[in-house]
């Protein structure tokens, strides 16, 4: 009897596990699928190396804003320089005019032979020459000065412009490197956003990116969720948006930022559809939960364990979202509806939102 009763039993495994083998791809037939994600990678890797070049492009080009800067206050001194010469200049040519005139009127046009002859005593004669000599002296020093600065406002000049076509040159192959990286960074971003769309229009997920992150520094327990961001909506507002008040902090920033882990934490839940659109949770040590939504990409896969500032995805605008954005929540339970205001919780454990 109980061997009879284990029999169809038995033959119902085999069928439903030869069901199972049937259904399962061969390696032919995954091949679609993982090359599909090898493609998202990709994607998601561009967007994050773009990332980086226009972070490298925009320190240089703010370097360069410094020093364009301080060669135009360079620049203004050495102009208010050069105008203090071109005053002397004009004050040595007038002061040999006024030289010139001086001793026309005293020789009135007479050669030293002249004077000799017409001169009253030999004194007044060698009084006349030293007087000469001291003239002729000044002339000449007064010459000297003039064509030294002459010289001086000549290369000074020379300088000025050479320096600013450097720095001219240098701005505009700048602002053409930044302005090419920026273009081609905004068209990734949007061929990303079109695969989490496509991703949450079929309801299943492309599975997990591996990017090529930084690793995370853990000098702190809790980070922000994004490094850089402008905070858009709050917890607890209201608007057309949401059919309650709104459950989290809603962070600006452009698609395929990296996103993430505030803290340690085991990844209890990876999601591509309805309106979070692609989601990740978190279950964290002290039993609170928090949610990263509206993502382009997930970098984790679910049951993996993260550490604070490891990424576990890029931003984006899928599910119900009018713009590029991170929704953030902090929960008690992993499900919506439990919902508690995410920036005094990040702001008592070190990690302020400002």
């Amino acid at each position: 009897m109980r061997s009879s009763r284990c029999r169809p039993l038995l033959v119902s495994a085999l069928l439903c596990a030869a069901v199972v083998l049937a259904a399962r791809p061969t390696a032919a037939d995954g091949a679609p699928g993982q090359e599909e994600s090898d493609s998202d990678s990709g994607v998601s890797a561009q967007v994050v190396r773009l990332y980086r070049d226009a972070a490298v492009a925009t320190q240089r080009y703010e370097a360069a804003r410094l020093q364009a800067e301080a060669q135009r206050a360079r620049a203004q001194r050495l102009e208010e320089l050069l105008d203090r010469e071109r005053q002397k200049i004009a004050a040595l040519r007038e002061d040999l005019g006024r030289i010139a005139r001086a001793q026309y009127r005293s020789s009135g046009g007479l050669s030293a032979a002249a004077h000799i002859v017409l001169a009253r005593d030999p004194d007044a004669w060698m009084r006349g020459q030293r007087v000469f000599s001291r003239t002729a002296e000044a002339v000449d020093n007064v010459i000297g000065r003039n064509r030294r600065a002459e010289a001086r406002l000549a290369v000074d000049e020379a300088k000025a412009a050479a320096a600013w076509q450097v720095l001219d040159r240098r701005n505009t192959e700048l602002a053409v490197l930044k302005q090419g990286i920026e273009q081609k960074l905004e068209q990734a971003r949007w061929q990303l956003q079109g695969r989490a769309d496509a991703s949450v229009a079929a309801g299943s997920c492309r599975g997990a990116v591996r990017l090529d992150q930084p690793s995370p520094r853990r000098t702190q327990e809790w980070v922000t969720p994004v490094e850089a961001y402008t905070l858009s909506a709050s917890f607890g507002s209201g608007g057309d948006h949401w059919a309650d008040l709104h459950t989290g902090q809603d962070f600006a920033v452009p698609i395929g930022t990296p996103v993430r882990a505030v803290g340690v934490g085991l990844v209890v839940r990876v999601s591509c559809g309805g309106p979070f659109g692609i989601e990740v949770v978190l279950q964290h040590a002290d039993g609170y939960y928090t949610q990263y939504a509206h993502l382009a990409a997930v970098t984790v896969d679910q049951g993996e364990q993260v550490v604070p500032g490891q990424w576990v995805g890029q931003s984006g605008t899928s599910g119900n979202s009018t713009g590029p954005h991170l929704h953030f929540e902090v929960r008690v339970t992993p499900q919506a509806g439990s919902a508690l205001d995410p920036v005094p919780w990040l702001s008592v454990r070190g990690a302020p939102v400002e």
